[in-house]
């Protein structure tokens, strides 16, 4: 009998964890890289992003194909995945993190909210912690997301040759932006 309780119970709480859940999902999500030097610029643009965003938590993750970056020098997108970022060895990026301040986001309230994000950042087989800044906007059947942070190439382990060393920023400007959808 307490065996039969305990199993409607967890069926129960099955029931009103899903209820309450609410889990947003992209699987077109833009990422950009930018680079500037004053002897070249270098853009490339993602927008084949995944992320499913966990409101409830504010847990957090992004998953994309190194490979989808798209540059506008085709010679340049084929440098960055054979010789620095080993597409073939490493061929996704990933993040896995939370909103830590995901409590003062109003779902219901449209508008413009201010977010922090901490979690593990993994490039090129490198896995470093991160902290940034994001803002998130809440209209009324979407959830979008924006960040801007910076990478350094050396700290994922991205040998960058001599040869072209003077026309890679040490540091890359990294954009993200993200059009949610909620899951059903």
């Amino acid at each position: 009998m307490i065996m039969k309780k305990f199993v409607l119970f967890l069926g129960f709480l099955g029931v009103f964890t899903s209820i309450f859940s609410q889990k947003y999902l992209t699987k077109t999500g833009h990422i950009n890289f930018f680079s500037s030097t004053p002897v070249e610029d270098i853009n490339a643009d993602n927008y084949k992003v995944s992320s499913v965003l966990d409101a409830s938590t504010g847990n957090l993750v992004f998953k994309l194909s190194v490979e989808s970056f798209e540059f506008k020098k085709k010679l340049m997108q084929e440098h960055f995945n054979e010789n620095y970022m080993e597409s073939d060895t490493y061929p996704n990026s990933t993040f896995k993190g939370k909103i830590t301040n995901m409590g003062e986001v109003d779902l219901d309230t449209p508008g413009e909210y201010d977010v922090n994000v901490v979690g593990k950042l993994t490039i090129h087989g490198v896995t470093k912690e991160i902290s940034t800044t994001g803002q998130l906007h809440v209209a009324d059947e979407s959830l979008s997301a924006k960040s801007e942070f910076t990478v350094s190439p050396s700290d994922y382990e991205i040998v960058i040759p001599k040869l072209v060393r003077g026309k890679i920023g040490k540091e890359l400007l990294i954009k993200v932006e993200l059009e949610y959808e909620k899951m059903k």
